[in-house]
């Protein structure tokens, strides 16, 4: 198994203490996170050979977000420093009925300043078997959907598989922008990841009789989301993840994995989540996602152990996905008690 590679930002997660409003702040913790970094920071916690690529600047707190990377073993080699600043995200965790909230302060980041002269694809790739990016990543600009562009490119060329979150973000860009731009990339994407909204968000692919407000969803839906996303780009398999929003603060959780070949849906068990903290959610998906598939999964045993992985991520403070393969393996198979482990 070669090593996967995941590129995107990183950026300096600045969160009042507990679930404190901004405007009652007087303390912010300070962690890192962001969506590709988040899935290579999961699948180095399962023991995989994952590497981080982007640019960040070379002062101290660049060099910060770097060993946040590092204490968990990702390669962070092929990281290019220069540039401005690290981009920051304040976040206001929500709880009952009052929705978390995220400010972005990124505009002139490093990563959103690159060029596609700062990464080396050919050389980034050496021994590589996948590449991850997300659909936040080309909204930074047109300079970096260009490296993006570049890379899905590269990667195709060397038959490296290609996975993509749509994660389509309305404060970075416009629907219509993301079509397009995203219409271009996924003609080189082998594995697509979804939400209920995502879809239609950026391809205006919807699932009929869902309410994502009401937390209403149609499941059966999906396949046929699944099924226009494939016939459209000749996705290999697209994963959809399926979260109904009882409140901020108690979610359940599913996913469904279609299978381009075969035309088959298969739909995970359902969990009821007290949720610690959601930032984060999906990427634990697309990294439970890519690790089932490496290690050539059943579709039905993927999507369980994606689905799972995510669920335990959201009893976790922070973007990262701290936990290990065989405790994931512990929930998808059945024992979601929470019983203290001696």
């Amino acid at each position: 198994m070669g090593k996967i590679v995941t590129f995107g930002e990183i950026m300096l997660r600045l969160a009042p203490e507990g679930y404190y409003r901004f405007v009652q702040a007087e303390n912010y913790g300070a962690t890192f996170g962001g969506g590709e970094a988040n899935v290579s920071v999961s699948l180095a916690n399962y023991g995989l050979d994952t590497a981080f690529v982007t640019k960040l600047p070379a002062h101290e707190i660049g060099q910060a977000a770097v060993n946040s990377l590092r204490r968990f073993g990702v390669d962070t080699s092929f990281i290019t420093r220069g540039g401005p600043r690290v981009g920051i995200y304040y976040l206001e965790k929500g709880a009952s009925q009052r929705p978390s909230k995220v400010i972005y302060d990124r505009a002139g980041s490093s990563i959103a300043l690159a060029s596609k002269e700062d990464f080396d694809w050919d050389k980034i790739f050496e021994g590589a078997s996948w590449f991850h990016f997300t659909g936040i990543t080309p909204a930074l600009g047109d300079n970096v959907a260009e490296i993006c562009l570049e890379a899905c490119k590269k990667a195709r060329e060397k038959g490296i598989t290609v996975s993509c979150d749509l994660n389509y973000r309305k404060k970075l860009w416009t629907k219509e922008k993301a079509g397009q731009v995203m219409g271009e990339l996924c003609k080189y994407v082998d594995v697509c990841i979804s939400n209920e909204e995502d879809a239609n968000d950026v391809f205006g692919i919807k699932s009929e009789a869902t309410d994502v407000t009401s937390g209403k969803l149609n499941k059966e839906g999906y396949k046929e989301v699944a099924a226009k996303l494939t016939e459209r780009f000749g996705f290999k398999k697209v994963a959809i993840t399926l979260r109904t929003s009882i409140s901020a603060s108690e979610n359940n959780w599913a996913g469904m994995l279609y299978d381009g070949k075969t035309k088959e849906s298969f739909f995970s068990k359902e969990y009821n989540m007290k949720i610690v903290d959601r930032v984060g959610g999906g990427d634990s998906f697309g990294g439970g996602l890519i690790y089932a598939c490496t290690n050539n999964y059943a579709n039905q045993e993927t999507i369980e152990f994606a689905v799972a992985a995510s669920c335990l991520k959201h009893s976790i403070e922070g973007d990262f996905n701290m936990v290990s393969v065989a405790e994931v393996q512990t929930l998808a198979g059945g024992d979601g008690s929470g019983r203290v482990q001696r």
